[in-house]
């Protein structure tokens, strides 16, 4: 499955509809979506990831990046993904430990919802 990425404004967040494989293949796409909308100023982003079905150590790789672009202009960078260990993306997170550097929320609705999240580490 090929890498599919739609963008949508949803109350002053950029959002990032993320479909398909993250892989070495489609990463630099992917990371060219993020730094496109970091360019255009939109600096209050979530990738919504419960359409990913893969997720390799490139496709961490380039999360780490997102969130350290988002942190370098003062910016905030939320993800979506199911709680459900059915679900790929979860899994990985949960095995590596990577729950703790990133704001993760199950829905959409509760990464807009949500102002109170600061990000889980200051560090990074």
């Amino acid at each position: 499955m090929n890498l599919q990425v739609t963008t949508e404004d949803h109350e002053g967040w950029t959002v990032l509809f993320v479909a398909g494989e993250v892989d070495f293949a489609v990463v630099p796409e992917l990371g060219e979506h993020v730094r496109r909308a970091v360019a255009q100023g939109r600096h209050q982003l979530i990738l919504e990831l419960t359409r990913v079905v893969f997720l390799d150590s490139t496709g961490i790789g380039a999360l780490v990046g997102a969130r350290r672009l988002l942190r370098s202009c003062s910016g905030e960078l939320r993800l979506v993904m199911p709680e459900s260990t059915d679900h790929h993306v979860n899994r990985v997170f949960t095995a590596l430990g990577l729950r703790r550097l990133f704001d993760v929320h199950p829905t959409l609705d509760e990464a807009l919802a949500d102002e109170d999240a600061t990000g889980a580490v200051a560090a990074g």
